[in-house]
């Protein structure tokens, strides 16, 4: 199930508006420009892009790994979807804006574009068994006499279970402001374009999860025998666990970026349509700020007899986690995609693939720091309008 909200969705709500109302704005002040000169090239002076992706983030954070995970590694309420796996973060789904222009007869393009992200979830996984067992037994089978009702066997129900409830949270934003100019000079066939390009880029990154964990992962029988009279008295122990942990984690740097693009037709023509490859690599250099929150708990109890409430649980540890940074970074971060194009007149459909690295963006330890690389990778699929022809 999944039903949480972002930490901040108003902000990228906000620059995903501001970008599409300045996209108008300029689109008609373009249109209007091209309708006023004579002798205009076919070719849009604005284009309007707007798309959205399904992608996989890699190093959001390492997964809370409790100690009695490791002691009990033979359980069989920890076989199916043991706490660890109920902590694996969903895709993350967003949407993308991108406004380019280039003015009449020049090889430069201006372009700006924001991409933002977020995914949400709450797990709740529940194991156990379900079992009885009699405190008195006679010749291995229950005790009844009836002469003496105090001392029949009386079933008793211990369950061994594994019960964990995760939430995670995340959100992401990479903004672009480039120039580029086209360098392609037909070096991939006529009609092609080759784009490069410089500029900044605004990476930001926040990750938020949770966990609580309660285990009675094993329970342990032992008796006492009476051989005069052929009776056994059972008694059942067992050690119970509790486990909570949260973390909060982001990243936001800004730095140079450079990015070179290509297209290049394959099949049809710009009167009826035509299909294009495109691809893309971009490298950046970003500097910024690195936070990260973490605190965890865990605590074990043992009871020696499951039953007897005069026996208390008896506490076997009690290990607090976590650790704290806010540091400044410098994170390298290197990108490429790949995909197909349809062009009909001034509008174009594409679908393709693209990934993106931030190396060492990421505090994901849980004890300890351990640095990781943030990645973004999956399909993305847009949809473009040229203006001003």
């Amino acid at each position: 199930m999944s039903k949480t909200t972002n930490t901040r969705p108003a902000i990228r709500w906000r620059l995903l508006s501001t970008a599409s109302a300045f996209a108008l704005l300029a689109s008609a002040y373009g249109a209007g420009q091209a309708e006023a000169a004579d002798g205009d090239a076919d070719r849009p002076l604005i284009w309007i892009e707007l798309g959205g992706q399904m992608e996989h983030i890699g190093g959001q954070g390492a997964f809370f790994t409790p100690g009695f995970l490791a002691a009990n590694p033979t359980s069989v309420v920890l076989q199916h979807t043991c706490p660890v796996q109920a902590q694996t973060p969903p895709l993350s789904f967003g949407e993308d804006v991108k406004l380019s222009y280039q003015p009449e007869d020049s090889d430069w393009i201006i372009a700006a574009s924001v991409r933002i992200g977020r995914s949400s979830n709450f797990r709740h996984t529940d194991h156990q068994t379900h079992g009885v067992f009699y405190r008195w037994l006679k010749y291995g089978e229950p005790l009844h006499l009836p002469q003496y009702p105090t001392f029949n066997a009386h079933p008793l129900s211990w369950e061994k279970f594994a019960k964990t409830d995760a939430r995670h949270k995340e959100s992401h934003a990479i903004i672009d402001f480039n120039v580029g100019k086209d360098v392609g000079l037909g070096m991939f066939g006529t009609g092609s374009s080759s784009v490069l390009s410089a500029g900044v880029r605004i990476a930001q990154f926040t990750a938020k999860q949770s966990v609580d964990m309660r285990a009675r992962p094993d329970l342990h029988f032992g008796g006492y025998k009476f051989p005069a009279y052929h009776i056994t008295y059972q008694t059942a122990s067992f050690n119970t666990y509790h486990v909570t942990g949260h973390a909060d984690r982001d990243f936001h740097g800004v730095g140079p970026t450079l990015s070179w693009s290509g297209s290049t037709p394959f099949a049809g023509n710009t009167q009826g349509g035509e299909i294009t490859f495109d691809w893309g690599a971009n490298a950046a250099l970003l500097f910024g700020k690195q936070r990260t929150r973490v605190r965890d708990m865990e605590t074990g109890w043992s009871k020696a007899r499951a039953g007897n409430d005069s026996l208390p649980y008896v506490t076997l540890y009690q290990r607090p986690g976590g650790h704290s940074n806010n540091r400044s970074v410098t994170v390298p971060n290197l990108g490429a995609s790949a995909g197909l194009s349809y062009r009909y007149a001034d509008a174009k459909i594409s679908i393709g693939y693209r990934y993106d690295v931030f190396l060492k963006a990421v505090d994901t330890g849980i004890d300890t720091s351990k640095t990781s690389n943030l990645t973004f990778n999956g399909p993305y699929a847009s949809i473009s309008i040229g203006l001003g022809d």
